[in-house]
């Protein structure tokens, strides 16, 4: 991989042994469409087969990490089977950041809801600027977590925060984060890349086999029957598509109105 290469939707830089994947789509707020996501899937993969690469850092910009997944792609799908078709795919590269084998830092500025919470869930350590704000907001627009947020979330920071974010959109502040275990550090605006590269360093320079043993046990631990969850997380998210309160939910989000759930 070379040292500076750019994409539209994902700018890629070398230093020494970290490969730093910096989401690019500032005006959308980071949000992950489908070309994002393929965009970060090929440049993980770029990086995951690149010997020389060590540690992954993922960034965002300093307004947002990643606002959420593109609600103008999901809105108009046409049910459970409309939505499964369009979205498997789609959802399933949150999965491969969360199965790198090689560690994964994300430095979360700004917002990182819905899909970009799941996003920073996915990496094996997050490092986060004071500025930054975890949520889970999709039932309040119809849906749920679908990218591995009630399960990853769950098993971070306990079943009754998770609850009370997944069931009401609360958010945490970066202090809030710290204080429950969603993330390792938080740091001033100006200091996360530099803290999260600092870490990535850290890890890069010791035995790479050791480190990524230590990885797979950790996440033994962490993800047992982590994929049942997922199916059956990903499998109610598609069935909320047969309802009319999805559609109400995401073409009020894209209206910019507060929705008019009816329990239909």
């Amino acid at each position: 991989m070379p040292a500076a290469e750019s994409a539209a939707e994902v700018l890629v830089e070398r230093d020494g042994a970290v490969a730093v994947l910096t989401l690019n789509r500032p005006k959308a707020l980071n949000a992950l469409s489908v070309p994002v996501m393929k965009a970060l899937a090929a440049a993980l993969e770029s990086a995951e087969t690149d010997e020389a690469v060590r540690a992954i850092v993922l960034a965002g910009s300093p307004r947002a990490f990643a606002a959420g997944a593109d609600i103008g792609e999901m809105k108009d799908l046409a049910g459970s089977g409309e939505a499964e078709a369009a979205l498997s795919e789609h959802l399933a590269r949150w999965d491969k950041v969360g199965r790198c084998p090689k560690p994964t830092i994300a430095a979360v500025s700004g917002f990182a809801l819905g899909g970009g919470c799941e996003l920073a869930l996915a990496c094996d350590l997050i490092v986060a600027s004071e500025t930054a704000v975890f949520g889970q907001p999709e039932v309040q627009i119809g849906v749920i977590p679908g990218a591995g947020g009630t399960q990853r979330l769950t098993k971070a920071v306990g079943k009754a925060l998770a609850m009370d974010m997944v069931l009401t959109g609360r958010r945490l502040t970066a202090r809030e984060a710290l204080a429950a275990g969603l993330v390792s550090r938080v740091v001033a605006p100006e200091a996360l890349l530099d803290e999260a590269k600092g870490l990535a360093r850290r890890i890069a320079e010791l035995a790479p086999l050791a480190v990524r043993a230590a990885k797979a046990a950790a996440a033994a631990a962490a993800d047992r029957q982590l994929d049942a969850g997922l199916a059956r997380e990903r499998g109610l998210f598609y069935r909320l598509f047969d309802t009319a309160d999805q559609k109400e939910g995401m073409r009020a989000f894209a209206e910019k109105r507060p929705p008019l759930f009816k329990g239909k």
